[in-house]
């Protein structure tokens, strides 16, 4: 299998990952337009998303990061399940609308990977709903591989398959994922 040629963030110079603040609060939960998208970002958040929801998370995970491009917040992601030195899953990871296409949910999950890695000396992991096929594709071409699969549940309660895949490249962080 050859190696996915990935877009480094270098290649967006307007992109630059920070942690999350309180003032990022709402427009984070703006990155959330329907209850379909917030079931598959967060399925224990309530539509609509909002500051309160954010806190909670903030409460509760570690390394809150937005992605700012020009300032805006066009990104998100935490970690959860923390495990120094064995594991971290990946979370919570969206892309406003507008700015999918260009390279920063790649640029975000690799950010991730890079903290799991280098921060936590941490097997970078993370679920993904089957529905959510985009992402799907996104963490295969980043390295990620399935391992576990677990039923459950949709917003009608249609059952659905929710994938856990872990980072197979460990050394992709040095090739800039």
């Amino acid at each position: 299998m050859s190696t996915p040629q990935l877009v480094p963030p270098a290649a967006l110079p307007t992109l630059r990952f920070v942690a999350a603040q309180p003032q990022h609060h709402a427009a984070i939960a703006a990155l959330i337009t329907t209850p379909e998208e917030l079931f598959l970002v967060h399925p224990a958040g309530h539509f609509p998303w909002d500051d309160a929801q954010i806190a909670g998370l903030a409460a509760s995970r570690e390394q809150l990061t937005v992605g700012l491009l020009e300032d805006e917040v066009v990104a998100f992601a935490n970690l959860y399940q923390v495990q120094p030195g064995v594991s971290a899953f990946i979370g919570n990871v969206i892309v406003a609308e507008a700015a999918k296409g260009r390279g920063i949910g790649q640029a975000l999950v690799a950010h991730m990977v890079a903290l799991c890695r280098q921060k936590l000396a941490a097997e970078p992991r993370l679920s993904v709903f089957s529905a959510n096929s985009r992402a799907l594709l996104l963490y295969s071409k980043l390295g990620f591989v399935p391992y576990g699969v677990e039923p459950r549940q949709d917003w009608h309660g249609n059952t659905l398959a929710l994938i856990h895949m872990r980072h197979s490249l460990p050394d992709a962080v040095d090739a800039g994922i």
